[in-house]
């Protein structure tokens, strides 16, 4: 007896000594559509694994991170497509080589999980955004008809492939953030006939697929709702009015639900956020510069956020809920950009000569197999930004997966954000007893993934043995402070 004694007083040591994980908390959201999108662009995965990236689910097994994303509650993949991001020698751009080979792969993986495919046409063989809307090589000295035409037969041709391949296509999208124009043409005049021909080939191949088109800088007012006005004009036909949110260049989130309600209420438009994302840490992993760092688009007024996991989380709530907020139920969802996009190679704590022989490394794999957001070879198409700032991936610290690919907690907000919870139900099968409370013990060794907000009893923001305890004493009817069995609000 005494010795038994003695085990069981050493492994309480061992668990009181076990740092608690941090518990991501996730304060729930009834959307007004029920067909909310929680999706997620993950369109470098490819190159990625090629790479030899690869993914972890909460349990420390490596799965494939289609199954980890719909287990964790997205439900719509988004992909990009670029008609021809190779040079004359095959070489890829980089940013994931994605054309509709690739799209094909991505779209049939989501599938295999019940997750709906957004397509998404830059109409151009590499970025196509704000800044610039150059056209495919292909295309460059075609006429404005010629043009259209080809973009027609692009559309139908890759949406065929893609379905073929088994993606579940639920929308496309017609450009990407087409402020400036669209496949190299820049007019109203022009610009409209380009999105009548794409939105006519879309309708074709089938009626059913929502066609979405994608703007940015929702910060300038007056422009956003200019673009929503000239597709008015020009009669153009779409059923989704989306742009990019990024809070560290665009704007607050009251200004962003008040934009797309324009277009809600004045056109009868759905609308959503074709893109945010949010970083985790200031750190980087791969020796490449991040859009979000110590010294670059860390601070600003609207950036409510930490940079940690629970901030990371906290965001895409407050994107999510900013257009849950769009009047007549018309906010149709949120896609969170690149939330797989990590390094290939972790150069964390790595002296001078090793952390350069990584980065080598690295730079080896970006070019062979795009994993970086460009490679060297994009000079010939993009000589002046690509072609001179090529490299890895600036987004790594805004990814839902750390630099060895481990699921992080706030991937949880995607599954949490609109499910009813009920405290001390750590197995989320709608009831509490004993086995929540071990749960609790298993995944304080790391033994077991549970809900770590069902299971954070005492509020205290972590789950540690008191919030097990406390669940034990609710079982055995002795009073606690905390109301188990009772729906989390």
């Amino acid at each position: 007896m005494k010795k038994l004694s003695i085990i069981l007083i050493c492994i309480i040591l061992i668990i009181f000594s076990i740092p608690s994980f941090s518990a991501v908390k996730v304060e729930r959201l009834r959307f007004n559509n029920p067909d909310f999108i929680k999706g997620m662009d993950i369109s470098s995965v490819i190159s990625l694994e090629n790479s030899g990236v690869k993914f972890y689910g909460f349990d420390g097994k490596e799965s494939d991170i289609f199954k980890i994303l719909s287990d964790n509650g997205v439900n719509y993949i988004r992909v990009r497509v670029w008609n021809n991001p190779f040079d004359k020698d095959k070489n890829g751009y980089g940013g994931g080589n994605c054309d509709v080979k690739t799209a094909c792969e991505i779209g049939r993986r989501a599938a295999k999980y019940n997750m709906k495919l957004l397509v998404d046409f830059h109409y151009s063989d590499f970025w196509a955004d704000p800044g610039k809307q150059k056209a495919p090589k292909e295309w460059e000295n075609l006429t404005l008809d010629e043009k259209c035409e080809k973009l027609g037969l692009f559309t139908a041709n890759s949406l065929n492939e893609i379905k073929s391949a088994g993606a579940d296509i639920g929308m496309v999208q017609i450009g990407n953030e087409t402020n400036s124009g669209i496949a190299g043409e820049y007019t109203s005049e022009n610009t409209a006939k380009i999105f009548k021909r794409a939105s006519e080939a879309v309708r074709e191949f089938d009626g059913k697929i929502k066609i979405a088109v994608h703007f940015t800088n929702p910060e300038k007012t007056e422009t956003i709702k200019y673009f929503a006005d000239f597709l008015n004009e020009y009669n153009i036909d779409y059923d989704v009015f989306a742009v990019s949110y990024y809070p560290y260049w665009h704007g607050s989130l009251a200004n962003l639900t008040s934009v797309l309600d324009y277009a809600a209420e004045k056109y009868g438009k759905y609308t959503m956020v074709a893109e945010t994302s949010y970083a985790n840490t200031l750190k980087d992993t791969d020796g490449h510069p991040n859009t979000v760092s110590e010294n670059s688009n860390n601070s600003g007024e609207d950036l409510l956020w930490d940079f940690s996991t629970q901030g990371q989380a906290d965001e895409f709530r407050a994107v999510a809920k900013s257009v849950n907020n769009v009047k007549n139920g018309k906010g149709l969802g949120v896609f969170y950009w690149e939330g797989a996009w990590i390094t290939v190679g972790d150069i964390s704590g790595l002296n001078s000569e090793d952390y350069e022989n990584r980065l080598e490394s690295n730079k080896t794999l970006w070019e062979k197999h795009g994993s970086g957001w460009a490679s060297s070879f994009s000079v010939e198409y993009d000589p002046d930004d690509a072609g001179e700032w090529y490299g890895g991936s600036a987004v790594d610290n805004q990814a839902f997966f750390d630099s060895e690919g481990r699921a992080l907690s706030s991937l949880k907000v995607f599954k949490y954000i609109d499910k009813e919870m009920i405290l001390g139900d750590t197995d989320d099968n709608e009831t509490v007893n004993i086995r929540d409370a071990t749960s609790i013990q298993k995944f304080l060794v790391q033994l077991k993934d549970i809900n770590e907000t069902a299971a954070d009893v005492d509020g205290d923001g972590a789950v540690t043995v008191k919030d097990a305890s406390a669940i034990q004493h609710y079982i055995a009817k002795i009073k606690t402070d905390y109301p188990i069995n009772q729906v989390i609000d």
